[in-house]
């Protein structure tokens, strides 16, 4: 599915999900009510998407958004984070979360500067990788 693949990650750990486990993650969200996915298109080109569910704490929960490196700071991720927003309010919930790494500065910074707040600090997520240098934060938005 190139469309995913051509995205990219930022992530320092290698996620044991391929391609086909990753189109088949995708078709759980076709006619489900409780989870959806987002793509942005610029010049017939996906280069933006993010992956939303609804979670039991009545957040959307983000389970992956990302841009494609030569198109971050015009908006995309900004404008992926307005139309979660607008899905969690018609779901009636009451924010969004999402989980990213605190070497992720980047990640962290975008998400300060969208209002998030950090609602905990997870230091065993990631204590079972080779290189677990790494921290789950755990970010909130609350409307």
């Amino acid at each position: 599915m190139q469309i995913w693949t051509s995205i990219g990650s930022s992530k320092s750990y290698q996620d044991e999900e391929d391609e086909e486990d990753e189109e088949a993650d995708c078709l759980e969200y076709i006619d489900n009510t409780d989870k959806i996915i987002y793509l942005y298109y610029q010049d017939d080109k996906c280069v933006g998407k993010v992956k939303l569910r609804k979670n039991w704490n009545r957040y959307a929960y983000i389970e992956d958004i990302a841009v494609c490196k030569d198109f971050r700071g015009q908006g995309i991720g900004s404008a992926l984070i307005n139309i979660s927003i607008e899905w969690a309010k018609h779901k009636n919930l009451h924010g969004l979360m999402l989980e990213t790494q605190d070497n992720n500065l980047i990640a962290c910074k975008f998400y300060h500067n969208c209002g998030f707040k950090i609602g905990s600090v997870d230091t065993m997520l990631y204590a079972n990788f080779e290189n677990n240098f790494e921290k789950a934060v755990f970010w909130y938005l609350r409307f």
